[in-house]
């Protein structure tokens, strides 16, 4: 019978059609995520708590195209649709395979013919669409959105131009603009509705909300998330903003209400991210959750999680939506996880706060010509999922070079004010980070239970605002797009992306390669298309020691503060700096209000070996549930797939795998067989990268 209730509620969620239909045959996965209210939820029940041991590789797709150079990834959440699995290799080509035996169907390259600049980029998903005449497959691969035949990978000429469309047109601004397709957006009637990553320095894009026509590619609405003249929320910014200020895009996600024409987008924040003087006012609808008249993209209600983001503070992950029983009435409601740990829950159709939120006053900011908001919304019943806040018990006691460690940065940094202390030239402790908290791999809705299942990182970071000083052109095009990521120095980050080094670039690469590079993007590095070739000979020759003083003092960056670079604070002996866990697994129940357990998830296995309790990990890509009682998971940096009981946390089951799986994984059933299939790129947090795809079974 709970199968028979599990089938029911999936078909609810997802208001499947054909391909994500339940039949004896095949039980798909057919949307990014699960389903279109984003549950990250199976109502399979095959494998169980009971047989979960048991489970053995079913098959292995080895794509062979891993690029250890520039750290290829891979992030996506496949679809199965009748027998046949829809993914990404690490090098963005499109996969089908036999989703019962992992045998290649077809590829789709988009680096060849008119695609070879294509940066590569990620791509976490894919969307499907069933037409009256023919079936269309939509992914984004760098700028571009690519319709594709889903029979045989054949371009779907009728979209766009020749097959894909270029999300870099259409916003009414610089087409030149960065903006990538990382991650899917989804699909109503004829309607593929969808944001888009943008830079998050000068010179970024506005991260506006469009649709366009599934069959032509004709944008057919657009939601302006920084206000023009006349629209709401105009007023929360300069008047001249919508010009000049990009961001507040939705790169991780929507869901969808397919009942009731509502679509909902978590946004990130304004650019540039980490000063605001140029930007005063709360900034809608930077990192808010909005929800859309999906037909028409016409505003319905928002909720600002952040106001005036100086912080980083993006919506991390889709919205979850379910049903909740309330105060005695059943309640369509939406939950919203963000990087502080915290959960946000609303009835979805009006915005109401079913848990009450206040705003509390944060500290102002000390830096020049800044206006840090003076409140910021907090739950107060509805308990977070991950530490919000660091104190002096938190700092290491391992061994005595961490905690001395530890307690050099604490003594010489911001820290009292919590989750929402000011960046500072002094240096600001960010905690739990700027990659949460909760991050884009998302929770996941248990509907039988009413659980949201949460995977949280927790690992301090430190943010420096320098002082502008007069610098030659190279240092200053260095310090606007380069250095938040590269550093100072142009040492390797392998904490943050594993981004390369930069040290004696010119012995690697000349300076034309370089252009490309910059131009075009590479690896996970997106594309500066819009700096000037003047401005890239100089930021080469400065990387390189060459820099000509001589010439003027100029530089476009318009801020009297740069950001050092990301620094995740790691003691000496390479773990960080604060008390485990470093990762976590936990469980809220959404009508108690209450934490059902809280786990570590992953293991450094030579720490648990000198005695150490299991601290955790960093780590990316979500988890799912299933009617099985069970809870999947990847993500962790010890290269394991790991089963859990839902109902008490308890770990089941592990397996190594060929690369760490920083994805989430899905589950589908073929002629009664129930899979669970994951991909594992590595690629980040210092793993090597892989291009594999392994399904599971009894």
């Amino acid at each position: 019978m709970k199968y028979i209730v599990s089938i029911f509620l999936f078909c609810l969620l997802s208001s499947c059609s054909k391909p994500g239909s339940q039949s004896d045959e095949f039980i798909n996965w057919s949307t990014y995520l699960g389903d279109h209210a984003s549950s990250q939820y199976s109502p399979l029940d095959q494998i169980n708590r009971d047989n979960v041991s048991a489970l053995q590789v079913a098959w292995q797709y080895d794509g062979g195209e891993a690029h250890p150079d520039h750290r290829s990834q891979i992030q996506c959440n496949p679809l199965v649709i009748n027998g046949v699995l829809y993914g990404t290799t690490a090098s963005l080509k499109v996969i089908a395979l036999d989703a019962a035996t992992g045998e290649l169907l077809w590829s789709y390259n988009p680096y060849s013919d008119d695609f070879d600049n294509f940066g590569m980029g990620v791509n976490r998903g894919l969307m499907y669409h069933e037409g009256a005449d023919h079936d269309i497959l939509l992914y984004g691969a760098g700028q571009y959105v690519i319709a594709l035949n889903p029979s045989d990978g054949s371009l779907r000429d009728e979209f766009g131009q020749d097959g894909y469309i270029d999300l870099q047109q259409g916003l009414g601004t610089n087409d030149s603009l960065l903006v990538l397709a990382n991650t899917p957006g989804i699909i109503y009637q004829d309607l593929m509705i969808i944001g888009g990553r943008v830079s998050e320095s000068t010179g970024a894009a506005p991260g506006h909300i469009r649709a366009f026509d599934v069959h032509t590619g004709e944008q057919k609405w657009i939601f302006h998330t920084i206000p023009k003249p006349g629209q709401a929320g105009y007023d929360s910014w300069p008047q001249d903003a919508y010009k000049r200020v990009g961001g507040a895009n939705v790169w991780s996600g929507m869901a969808l209400d397919i009942e009731n024409d509502l679509v909902y987008c978590p946004t990130g924040s304004a650019a540039y991210d980490f000063y605001g003087g140029d930007r005063h006012g709360s900034n809608l609808y930077a990192n808010s959750l909005l929800a859309l008249r999906a037909s028409t993209g016409e505003y319905v209600w928002h909720f600002q999680a952040v106001h005036h983001d100086i912080w980083d503070k993006d919506l991390p992950a889709p919205p979850n939506l379910f049903t909740m029983e309330k105060d005695g009435e059943s309640i369509l409601a939406i939950a919203q996880i963000t990087k502080n740990g915290f959960v946000f829950i609303f009835n979805r159709l009006t915005g109401e706060a079913l848990y009450p939120i206040v705003e509390q006053p944060v500290p102002s900011s000390e830096l020049l010509g800044e206006q840090a908001w003076k409140t910021q919304p907090f739950p107060t019943t509805f308990p977070p999922f991950s530490r919000t806040e660091l104190t002096a018990e938190n700092l290491a006691t391992r061994n005595p070079a961490a905690r001395a460690y530890a307690e050099a940065i604490w003594e010489n940094s911001n820290h009292t004010a919590g989750t929402y202390e000011p960046p500072s030239e002094k240096g600001t402790i960010i905690f739990p980070g700027f990659d949460g908290g909760g991050e884009w791999g998302g929770a996941a809705y248990d509907p039988e239970h009413g659980n949201l299942i949460i995977n949280s990182n927790e690992v301090a970071w430190l943010n420096v605002m320098d002082k502008v000083k007069p610098a030659s052109k190279g240092e200053r095009t260095y310090q606007a797009h380069c250095q938040s990521c590269h550093g100072q120095t142009f040492e390797s980050n392998q904490l943050y992306g594993n981004i390369p080094s930069l040290v004696n670039l010119k012995d690697r690469i000349s300076i034309a390669e370089a252009s490309q590079i910059i131009k075009h993007g590479k690896g996970i590095m997106p594309s500066f298309g819009y700096i000037d070739d003047e401005s890239i000979e100089a930021v080469y020759h400065y990387i390189n020691g060459e820099d000509d003083t001589e010439k003027a003092l100029s530089s476009d960056w318009p801020y009297p503060y740069a950001m050092r670079g990301y620094k995740k604070l790691y003691a000496p002996d390479g773990y960080p700096m604060i008390t485990p866990p470093w990762g976590q697994l936990t469980s809220i129940n959404v009508e108690s209000a209450k934490i059902n357990w809280q786990i570590p998830l992953g293991e450094h296995a030579e720490l648990t070996a000198v005695g150490m309790p299991i601290t955790g990990t960093e780590n990316y890509g979500g988890p799912i549930v299933t009617a099985g009682d069970l809870i999947f998971i990847g993500a962790t940096m010890d290269n394991k797939i790991r089963a859990f009981d839902r109902s008490s946390g308890e770990e089941l089951w592990a397996y190594t795998l060929p690369a760490a799986a920083y994805a989430t994984p899905a589950s589908y059933s073929i002629n009664g067989k129930q899979y669970l299939v994951i991909a594992c790129g590595g690629g980040k947090l210092g793993s090597d990268s892989g291009d594999h795809w392994l399904a599971f079974s009894l």
